[in-house]
């Protein structure tokens, strides 16, 4: 088994869903005592929150590259950015080191082409809605991307920032957002993205009709796949 290295504290509560994921997928897979051999770098998310709020995105590369080159120098084969919005950030970690840096969009968008999906809405934070990142990747995989209005789009922002990464789990924020899914799912959505890695916190796919992409569970999923290879 190759060593997955997790660029982790974005949150940690995501960080805890990517580890129980891939020591599940060991224990799955291999069967009798296996977990997955990881190595995490937690960096400090009130720096990273932060720099996120004052656009500081270059200092953010540099953070980010120097956890990646980390990782690589500890012994990691392969390297996970534990959240979906500091993918803003993989060219910079790709670039200072040798070994996969496995993006999460690119991953998902596999997962929505195997549905035979063609239009899917993307919730997360506003960095991963408003920006092209992420769409950009959906795009290239022949697939059209849908947001929320900018009202549900503050308010899908705040609860990812002021309730889930705080390991809040709050019933009328479970219902806006499931608002939110009813309202995509008339504008035209096929499947739902969960496009922020705290959000399967708070939505499963059993409270949805439509499919619901668990980005979280995809990306480390993924990374199994080429630890096992």
């Amino acid at each position: 088994m190759k060593t997955i290295g997790l660029i982790g504290g974005i949150t940690w509560q995501s960080t805890i869903l990517y580890y129980q994921v891939l020591n599940t997928l060991a224990a799955e897979r291999l069967g009798g005592k296996h977990t997955a051999k990881s190595i995490i770098h937690t960096v400090q998310f009130e720096e990273i929150h932060k720099l996120q709020t004052e656009g500081r995105w270059d200092l953010l590369d540099e953070l980010m590259a120097k956890a990646g080159k980390s990782l690589e120098n500890a012994g990691a084969d392969c390297i996970l950015i534990c959240a979906n919005t500091m993918h803003l950030t993989i060219e910079a970690v790709r670039k200072n080191v040798s070994i996969p840096v496995i993006h999460i969009a690119e991953a998902t968008a596999e997962k929505i082409i195997a549905k035979e999906l063609k239009t899917v809405a993307l919730l997360g934070t506003k960095y991963t809605m408003e920006k092209d990142f992420y769409k950009d990747i959906l795009t290239s995989f022949g697939i059209k991307t849908l947001i929320p209005n900018d009202e549900d789009r503050d308010e899908i922002h705040r609860v990812i920032y002021d309730e889930l990464s705080k390991g809040e789990l709050n019933s009328s924020s479970k219902q806006h957002y499931l608002a939110v899914i009813d309202r995509m799912q008339k504008a035209g959505a096929e499947g739902i993205i969960l496009g922020c890695t705290e959000i399967p916190l708070l939505i499963k796919q059993e409270d949805v009709a439509v499919p619901v992409f668990d980005t979280t569970t995809i990306h480390a999923t993924k990374a199994m796949d080429l630890a096992l290879r």
